[in-house]
């Protein structure tokens, strides 16, 4: 599932075991995270540990050198995997459109003079393997979209790009699903894009979670592949608007807060998913999320 990186990466699995439970995957070490925080005494929170540095690199090497970590069975496949953030955390999704230039360009359309954000809903939220099913009524066009997610982990409001990364939790991938004649028809009459983008189960999200320290973001290459084929294909590098700015942009406007996700544009190349289609949405360093389409007869 991850993709080779230079350096180790923490990767964080949720399963699905209705308990909040959580592995670990370093290297080639798989830890069971959930009983090393019981054994410590430490709440089973991603947020209370981003607060308290738990992810800072050196910290976390610190306690995987003194201490006896529990394994775990390793993490394969598309099954037994939930939300990596859990729904309850998430406060608001917040998702940057048109930040590869091309992405705007495949519309017709040139960057925006601003940034430009629209929101979905938690509610839309599945995980990892999950079987989207498209509603029964909708039978038009509904296309794939890529993204890396920032995940907020600190609260801030009004914040300077310099300082910006500070507020950053981690990482993790999104599909950002829209259904695309839907967006057509209320752009057409410039109403926003809210129903478009949150049909039920519109926002796959996973597969793990990456914290801060463990990811480079400089040049990330993000990709989408359809039953195989390869539809989609950029770099962090070619953003519009880096996730600093974006973040610093977005704080003008509204307080940020732990949970919060910021999906950050997806590259040129979406395209209509079918009945049957298995998508795969990934970046590097965290590894690819996988979501299968069900569409009505139609």
């Amino acid at each position: 599932m991850p993709h080779a990186h230079s350096t180790p990466v923490l990767r964080i699995f949720r399963l699905a075991t209705g308990n909040n439970s959580y592995v670990a995957q370093y290297g080639e070490h798989w830890l069971d995270l959930s009983r090393y925080l019981a054994l410590q005494k430490l709440p089973i929170d991603l947020f209370h540990l981003v607060a308290i540095g738990f992810f800072e690199r050196a910290n976390f090497e610190r306690r995987l050198s003194e201490s006896d970590w529990p394994t775990a069975q390793p993490v394969f496949g598309e099954f037994g995997l939930d939300v990596p953030i859990p729904p309850r955390d998430v406060r608001k999704i917040l998702a940057l459109g048109k930040n590869f230039k091309e992405h705007a360009a495949e519309f017709g359309e040139a960057v925006p003079e601003e940034p430009l954000f629209f929101n979905k809903l938690p509610e839309t939220l599945v995980p990892h393997g999950a079987t989207v099913r498209v509603a029964p009524w909708y039978t038009q066009r509904v296309d794939h979209e890529a993204e890396l997610v920032v995940v907020i982990g600190r609260e801030g409001a009004m914040l300077r790009a310099e300082d910006a990364m500070a507020h950053v939790a981690g990482y993790t991938i999104a599909n950002d699903l829209t259904a695309r004649s839907l967006q057509g028809a209320d752009r057409d009459k410039k109403y926003p894009w809210f129903r478009s983008k949150n049909l039920d189960q519109f926002c796959p999200l996973g597969p793990c979670f990456v914290p801060r320290d463990f990811l480079d973001l400089a040049d990330l290459r993000v990709r989408c592949r359809v039953n195989g084929e390869l539809r989609q294909d950029a770099t962090t590098k070619d953003f519009v608007v880096d996730v600093p700015h974006a973040l610093e942009y977005l704080s003008r406007h509204l307080t940020l807060r732990p949970g919060d996700l910021v999906l950050t544009g997806t590259p040129a190349g979406v395209g209509p998913l079918l009945d049957g289609d298995v998508v795969e949405c990934s970046v590097d360093g965290i590894g690819a999320l996988v979501t299968h389409i069900t569409r009505p007869a139609g």
